[in-house]
């Protein structure tokens, strides 16, 4: 199989289990950022296993980038198309597993008294570019709801894995004992 088909050359691409759309469709938007968003996760893996990696985070990053693949199909998918029986469903208990990593995780880290600028280590640094994308990936995927039935826990997922990053990000600042980068609103250049 070849990995070019020409078919999306005239600007249009195959849902899953649906019809061909414009690449710019609020749908394939969607979804694109999604895959961007696991991309720059995987790019924060790649990251972490060079510099010595810290293997909880690690392990739930893998987990993640296998739920925003069930989160990219769920949204490439249109809700009549049959190929929808064969999707694994997007499940409340990922939010729910996500506020227990949060807390627990804060619960470990000095109580936030300024905005926090992305950066510190590296791999903090990526997790904050990873949240960004994810925050994007959100508004792709509300400005679809507008337009589209949208899986119950999409928007959730979403949501709280941008939290989640946020705070990863800090945690791992703190065990790599680099010092966050804050705010300063008086500082001038």
């Amino acid at each position: 199989m070849k990995i070019y088909t020409k078919s999306g050359d005239s600007g249009e691409t195959g849902l899953f289990g649906g019809p061909r759309v414009p690449k710019d469709d609020a749908r394939v938007e969607a979804y694109g950022a999604v895959d961007e968003l696991n991309a720059a996760l995987g790019v924060v893996r790649a990251r972490n296993a060079a510099g010595g990696a810290d293997a909880e985070v690690d392990g739930f990053l893998a987990v993640l980038q296998q739920r925003l693949f069930a989160v990219g199909a769920e949204l490439a998918t249109p809700p009549e198309a049959r190929a929808r029986a064969s999707l694994p469903p997007v499940e409340p208990a990922w939010v729910e597993e996500m506020e227990r990593r949060i807390d627990a995780w804060e619960a470990a880290l000095e109580p936030l008294r300024r905005f926090v600028l992305p950066g510190g280590d590296e791999v903090a640094a990526l997790l904050h570019q990873a949240r960004t994308a994810c925050r994007r990936a959100e508004r792709r995927v509300v400005a679809l709801h507008r337009q589209a039935q949208v899986a119950p826990g999409v928007l959730a997922f979403l949501n709280r894995l941008a939290d989640l990053l946020f705070v990863l990000a800090r945690t791992v600042n703190a065990r790599r004992g680099v010092a966050e980068p804050t705010w300063d609103p008086g500082r001038r250049g």
